[in-house]
């Protein structure tokens, strides 16, 4: 991504990291997340052209608490310091700290005390609502610092260097609740930064079918092609830019849904012609693996590990093959470890390649999230039906189906998802949310079908609506709609005496139940 203009977020562990960044894109600028751990080598490396420094839950300045990166202040680019950030850089510089007696969780009104490029365009004559989230707060800026705002609990609520162009906030701009927040990240990015905003589906796609062709060069590629939009998106790609060195391997591991390694087939070939295409049959091979496995982790890595083993397997049968490519996405990479170095789950398509495997790894969409994606695929003239299906887990229902996966367990899953999908399709649904599906419950309730007693398993629905997944609120389906599937589920599958509906947002809880 070197060709586009970069800004640099260091990461200290904030819950609006993935906001700041989508923010800095949605201007059209290109954003990198790094966490604050990284070594200065690796931020020198990254080239940035502007540096934001995120929130984070610890104290500035506390033993243990992290620490600003000297490559940050010697790279010579503007930064923006929010919150946690506002606060190490004044503990850094030399200014100082304290305790607030009036912490501020939630929003606050912000006056503009002294002119500043990152109000250009606000009002200054009237207080504008902020969103605050800090419990201690800078008492006197450092040397060379100027107090730029305040709000009636806090004195110094903004500050800013104009000579060595470093500004900060204790609020948070990122979020929508913060007004004009929009507009001071944009004077930012152009107004101080300079920058241009280069970051287009257009400009991504041009640039990555040059990078697509430098990497493989005169050698084949292989990929893990699912019929999921990333993947799809992904063989897109490729096969716009190598032609026929692409190879595309469909595992059919055995955990799809109803009919669907043949549904996923026809569509490749119908939106691809000419795509070679190698459909592997294995789900007796994955359903031996996961055979009394209950932790989700555990069947996450084994399916992983398997359906690399498979790729490797018919690699070997085609010649001159150097890399694999997979469909990995931002959320990916972000939920496979973070700033605090907590692995949210793991993704099988993130841990990396066994040593053993002779390929080199090809991640495109890498630096997208998932409605990027869709615009990329858009820009590629894939059509709606591919561009429009939701997102399935690499892992399949095997993360849906919490406890041991079994074959029986795997038929009743696949007749409660048919039901959901096709209600939820008839009614309209489908096209208004992010994703909608069913879990299948590692408990049976007592239940009463035609006067006589049963004890028979439960199934949970998840419908929500998102951006990007990275969060999420549950979907609010209208009781008659929820009524019709239940009570078709409850009828027709043989095995499920009762259904509940997940009403958990993301976070606390991730989409997928495992």
């Amino acid at each position: 991504m070197s060709d586009f203009a970069k800004v640099l977020i260091i990461d200290y562990g904030a819950q609006y990291t993935m906001l700041i960044a989508r923010r800095v894109r949605e201007a059209g600028v290109y954003s990198e997340i790094l966490p604050y751990s990284a070594r200065d080598e690796t931020i020198r490396a990254a080239g940035a052209n502007a540096i934001i420094l995120t929130g984070g839950p610890d104290d500035a300045g506390e033993p243990g608490a992290p620490t600003l990166s000297r490559a940050v202040l010697d790279a010579g680019v503007p930064v923006l310091g929010i919150c946690y950030g506002m606060q190490l850089l004044a503990h850094t510089l030399g200014g100082k700290l304290a305790n607030s007696r009036d912490r501020e969780y939630g929003p606050a009104e912000l006056s503009l005390s002294t002119p500043s490029p990152l109000w250009d365009g606000i009002p200054a004559d009237a207080p504008f609502t902020v969103w605050m989230s800090h419990g201690n707060r800078v008492m006197s800026p450092p040397p060379g610092f100027t107090v730029t705002a305040r709000t009636p609990a806090l004195d110094l609520a903004a500050m800013a260097d104009d000579t060595r162009r470093i500004y900060a906030v204790q609020f948070h701009p990122e979020v929508h609740h913060t007004r004009n927040g929009e507009r001071i990240l944009r004077n930012f990015l152009f107004t101080v930064a300079g920058l241009k905003p280069d970051w287009s589906m257009r400009s991504f796609v041009d640039r990555t079918l040059d990078a697509c062709r430098e990497s493989v060069g005169n050698d084949k590629v292989v990929l893990g092609l699912s019929g999921g939009v990333d993947s799809t998106v992904v063989a897109a790609l490729l096969h716009r830019a190598v032609g026929d060195r692409l190879h595309c391997i469909f595992v059919d591991h055995g955990l799809l849904r109803r009919n669907e390694g043949e549904e996923v087939t026809d569509m490749l070939r119908r939106c691809l012609p000419g795509i070679n295409l190698h459909h592997i049959r294995a789900g007796d091979m994955f359903l031996s693996a996961l055979k009394g496995v209950e932790d989700p982790e555990e069947k996450r890595r084994i399916v992983g590990r398997l359906f690399v083993e498979v790729f490797e397997k018919e690699a070997r049968k085609l010649k001159d093959v150097r890399l694999l490519a997979q469909g990995t996405l931002y959320p990916d990479v972000v939920e496979s470890s973070s700033a605090k170095g907590t692995v949210i789950k793991t993704h099988h398509n993130v841990g990396g390649l066994p040593e053993t495997m002779q390929l080199k790894l090809l991640e495109p969409l890498r630096d997208l999230f998932k409605d990027e994606v869709r615009a990329v695929g858009a820009q590629l003239g894939l059509p709606g039906e591919v561009l429009r299906r939701q997102p399935f887990p690499g892992p399949g229902l095997a993360v849906r189906i919490l406890g041991e996966v079994t074959e029986e367990r795997l038929e009743i899953l696949r007749d409660v998802d048919s039901i959901v999908r096709r209600e939820l399709e008839s009614s309209g649904w489908a096209d208004k949310i992010w994703q909608g599906f069913a879990v299948l419950l590692p408990l049976r309730t007592v239940g009463v079908m035609g006067d006589a007693r049963t004890y028979e398993n439960v199934a949970a629905l998840r419908v929500v609506d998102s951006v990007d997944a990275m969060t999420a609120e549950w979907t609010r389906l209208p009781h008659d709609l929820l009524a019709t599937i239940s009570g078709r589920i409850v009828g027709e599958v043989k095995g499920v005496n009762r259904v509940v509906y997940d009403i958990s947002s993301k976070p606390p809880g991730t989409i997928e139940w495992e």
